[in-house]
């Protein structure tokens, strides 16, 4: 599990702040979700089947009262007891046992796929909680401001350099982003109880989210890891498992061999004697079970063909889903790098012109409402900024899942 997490959460090109807490979730969801647990316990109950598997069929203990006794030389026949044990041909215990331990390899590997989703999962919540949260944060930065320009317009309204309508406006603009951090606030408590349930624990404990994430414009990704993706690799074991399972049937079509022993319980002859007058009888057998219709076991070998071909055929179609969704999401995030700089961009000449209206605005040369108009433009662009970042670290999730 520790390379796991290393290989996952290492490659991660966010700060140090983020990169550890987002690890220590990480963590604690692999040791705690319940459906890792139920995985787990799916492989032990494929396991146990090999033991199931590794016992000789039942011995076979038979009873028998004669109702009307028959009389032989040696006396009446009271009662027969048979006891019979049949033996597998040579090497089938051990290819049933083989495809046992095939079926659980197959298991196996659908733990390795949950846990890379799982990890994907809590990354992608965490994503959507650093968004919301920041976006509060900003929020209440532009609250502030607009609580600054309040008290600076009501002195203006004062000396007539302003109307009591733009006073109206500004507060109905605050309100709007009052109600606007409210639902957010809502938002993350909702995202907060859905990373918590992955995580298996009370819905409330609070999420510590760290500072600002960093974008990287890295294209390196490695492809061919593609091919060892646990999805990819869960067909393989399946094909393996349909060869065990032929190997089985190969030894089926084998004769089966048997052993017993047959005891006769015989009453003594009333006044007779002789020799083994009342003698007992005892007949050691031996049997053989041929399977003369065989049938069943060539239609078991022509189905075994028809799945290996659906196996491989099932690969491939999955192996194209994955480079689609790979592809995707490469370019879904080389988008939000583009549109992030965008916003840096447009983000820093707003504030630009913030700044040049609001000195003028000063002097009474400049209508309030344009600077409303530059505030609600800085607020769109750094809403703008914290969704591009959001959708990069969203889309390297699925990222690392496809190629980690």
């Amino acid at each position: 599990m520790k390379k796991l997490l290393y290989i996952l959460v290492s490659i991660l090109s966010f700060n140090f702040s983020n990169a550890q807490q987002l690890e220590k979730l990480i963590k604690e969801g692999l040791e705690n979700n319940s459906k890792i647990q139920l995985f787990n316990l799916k492989y032990q109950v494929a396991k146990e089947k090999v033991n199931e598997v590794s016992t000789l069929p039942n011995t076979q203990i038979g009873v028998g009262v004669f109702v009307s006794e028959p009389e032989t030389r040696t006396g009446a026949q009271r009662f027969k007891l048979s006891a019979k044990q049949m033996l597998p041909s040579f090497g089938s215990i051990t290819a049933r046992k083989n495809y046992k331990n095939a079926v659980a390899d197959a298991v196996y590997v659908d733990i390795a796929i949950e846990k890379r989703k799982l990890v994907a999962s809590i990354s992608q919540s965490y994503y959507t909680l650093y968004a919301l949260k920041n976006k509060q944060q900003i929020l209440s930065e532009n609250i502030s401001l607009l609580e600054k320009y309040e008290t600076i317009l009501l002195k203006y309204v004062e000396v007539g350099k302003a109307s009591a309508v733009n006073v109206l406006r500004l507060q109905m603009r605050k309100n709007d982003l009052t109600a606007l951090k409210k639902v957010l606030q809502q938002e993350f408590l909702a995202e907060q109880t859905l990373l918590n349930k992955i995580l298996n624990r009370d819905k409330n404990i609070p999420i510590s989210i760290g500072v600002l994430l960093m974008l990287s414009e890295s294209d390196l990704i490695n492809l061919e890891n593609l091919d060892l993706h646990p999805e990819l690799l869960k067909y393989d074991k399946l094909y393996q498992s349909i060869e065990k399972s032929e190997l089985v049937n190969k030894k089926e079509q084998n004769p089966m061999f048997g052993f017993g022993l047959d005891y006769i319980a015989v009453s003594e002859r009333p006044n007779m004697s002789f020799t083994d007058n009342g003698k007992d009888i005892l007949m050691p057998m031996a049997t053989i079970s041929i399977p003369l219709f065989n049938k069943t076991y060539k239609s078991k070998t022509k189905q075994n063909e028809l799945k290996q071909k659906e196996i491989i055929t099932q690969k491939q179609d999955k192996k194209n889903r994955l480079i689609t969704l790979l592809d995707k999401a490469f370019k879904k995030r080389k988008s939000a790098i583009i549109n992030y700089n965008a916003q840096v961009k447009n983000l820093e000449q707003a504030t630009n012109a913030e700044t040049i209206l609001f000195k003028t605005f000063e002097t009474g040369s400049v209508n309030f409402n344009d600077i409303l108009e530059i505030q609600e433009l800085q607020l769109k662009f750094q809403i703008n900024k914290i969704e591009a970042i959001k959708a990069y670290y969203l889309q390297t999730a699925i990222i690392n899942y496809l190629t980690n």
